[in-house]
């Protein structure tokens, strides 16, 4: 079966009411409250998003979304009590798309939620990019480096696509914030923390990019056409 949304949280009543509520307002949500119910359930069934919690009485958050980001680009948001920003750090480098503080309202959470369906859920173009080195399949949205198949977020591979898209032209911070993130609040240090695992992706030495350069002052710029 295929949901909107799927939850996995440990706290039983949160989760609950979150789907309930999720229901109630056209988003067919299902909940699991482990890291092994969450498996079993995606080996049956489909979900576009998942609301994963930090802390999992079996075992942690991080490591689920680590699992499952070697499997898949359905985009993560983490929900979590913790307020430490190294957890949120953390929380995107290892493949999470956004980081939601609880306690949350139901009511933002399900707008933020509708916004993410809507964002993933639009047909990409049925053009790729492709060079020497580097293939992205923006249909299937799937990339390839040197014939082997790697991994990014779905707001990653969002990213990629629209540096992509406007090759060598210098795409402004507020731009890439606007365009992909659709929210202008986002903060440099969530971009720069998907920047770098892009580069970690597609580039042959991250250190010295040259898909991907930073135009200091002004933005970043995809120049194609690289080994």
């Amino acid at each position: 079966m295929k949901y909107d949304c799927l939850i996995i949280d440990d706290e039983k009543m949160l989760a609950d009411s979150t789907a309930e509520y999720f229901n109630l307002f056209g988003v067919k949500t299902a909940v699991t409250y482990s890291a092994l119910e969450c498996r079993s359930f995606l080996e049956e069934n489909q979900a576009e998003l998942l609301l994963l919690d930090i802390n999992l009485g079996d075992n942690s958050g991080f490591e689920l979304c680590r699992e499952l980001r070697a499997q898949t680009n359905i985009p993560i948001l983490f929900i979590s009590a913790r307020t430490s920003d190294d957890d949120k750090i953390v929380a995107l480098n290892i493949g999470g798309d956004d980081y939601i503080q609880k306690p949350y309202s139901l009511g933002v959470l399900l707008a933020k939620v509708k916004v993410v369906l809507k964002r993933y859920g639009q047909s990409a173009s049925s053009d790729e990019y492709y060079d020497e080195r580097l293939k992205v399949d923006f249909n299937a949205k799937q990339i390839f480096v040197k014939g082997t198949p790697v991994k990014l977020t779905a707001l990653e591979f969002k990213l990629l696509s629209y540096l992509i898209k406007n090759e060598n032209r210098v795409i402004s911070k507020q731009e890439l914030f606007e365009e992909v993130w659709e929210d202008k609040f986002t903060g440099d240090g969530t971009l720069n923390v998907h920047i770098r695992k892009i580069r970690e992706a597609i580039e042959k030495d991250p250190g010295k990019p040259q898909y991907i350069s930073t135009v200091w002052g002004d933005g970043y710029k995809f120049s194609g056409g690289k080994l």
